[in-house]
């Protein structure tokens, strides 16, 4: 009963979504077929307006045939092995496919007629999860892209490479070797705007330690690197989108006298959203490997928020 009833929230979410977008159907291919003028609004910023004819851009449609995707195979037709993080109390690993293949984290309270419902509807969709990066097949750019529009009286700045602690040499080299075997950055050299890496720690728990002085301090346990663009000098001279988040105050009244709550997170959601080509050289980055840009959305982009 329970995957009945999501099936049909799904169904009728997507009639809503269809209705309200202005689409009158959805053909075979996928491809909805509008009915009526553009459904994204020309005066944002951000956000590639319809045009008519194909509604691609010459640049647009060269980008495309540069970035598409490889033949590569999902890690749905040919499951692996994965190594599983320690979890807390309270979560356990449920799979998908047999009893080692496509983890998921599920709650470890729920009974077996719950576990079983829940693991029946992600069987269903299993192909709209991204067990990979390189599964995120992204936004279609006909319906929108990412624009970095810049004020009128800020100039480019290309910053130097900062001096990178050698422990963490090989967290930059396999965090820039990943994404370029999956398309998501390129190799450039010639881009007015540079903005340099910047690593921050992971941390997982704490521990205890002593100090100088034999007093028993905490402290947190560092699980490894996360490799970071420092864009704050591109943030600076980037147009500011006037599309305010939610305060956490009124989500909180929204959530308030509900019985059940769903936690989803998005796995490297920002990487769905394609960056308008001309826009694209403003993401270059530099690091001891050399100097790359994205074609998809990274975080720490000023307006990423609001578009995602």
């Amino acid at each position: 009963m329970t995957a009945n009833r999501i099936d049909v929230i799904d169904m009728a979410c997507e009639e809503y979504s269809q209705e309200v977008l202005g689409f009158s159907d959805v053909i075979a291919s996928g491809n909805p077929t509008p009915y009526y003028d553009s459904i994204v609004s020309t005066t944002s910023p951000t956000l590639t307006p319809f045009g008519n004819s194909d509604l691609l851009l010459p640049e647009v449609r060269k980008e495309l045939k540069i970035c598409e995707a490889k033949s590569e195979k999902s890690l749905i037709d040919e499951p692996q092995e994965v190594e599983l993080k320690d979890l807390p109390p309270r979560l356990k690993y449920a799979f998908i496919e047999g009893d080692d293949k496509l983890p998921v984290i599920i709650a470890k309270d729920l009974s077996m007629e719950e576990k079983t419902a829940l693991i029946t509807v992600l069987k269903s969709h299993k192909r709209a999860i991204a067990w990979k990066l390189s599964d995120i097949k992204g936004t279609d750019p006909k319906f929108c892209t990412h624009k970095i529009i810049m004020e009128e009286d800020f100039e480019p700045a290309v910053q130097h490479q900062r001096r990178v602690n050698l422990k963490i040499y090989d967290a930059i080299k396999q965090e820039v070797l990943k994404l370029l075997d999956i398309g998501l950055i390129y190799p450039i050299s010639d881009s007015p705007w540079v903005s340099p890496v910047h690593c921050v720690p992971k941390k997982g728990g704490f521990t205890v330690v002593e100090n100088e002085d034999n007093e028993l301090i905490p402290t947190h346990l560092v699980t490894g690197w996360r490799v970071c663009i420092d864009y704050r000098k591109l943030n600076e001279a980037t147009r500011k989108d006037h599309f305010p988040l939610p305060f956490m105050d009124q989500m909180l009244e929204r959530l308030a006298g509900n019985k059940y709550y769903c936690f989803l997170d998005g796995f490297s959601g920002y990487f769905q959203i394609p960056i308008y080509p001309k826009d694209q050289e403003k993401t270059t980055f530099t690091c001891p490997y050399g100097t790359f840009a994205y074609r998809r959305m990274p975080f720490g982009l000023y307006n990423a928020p609001g578009m995602f």
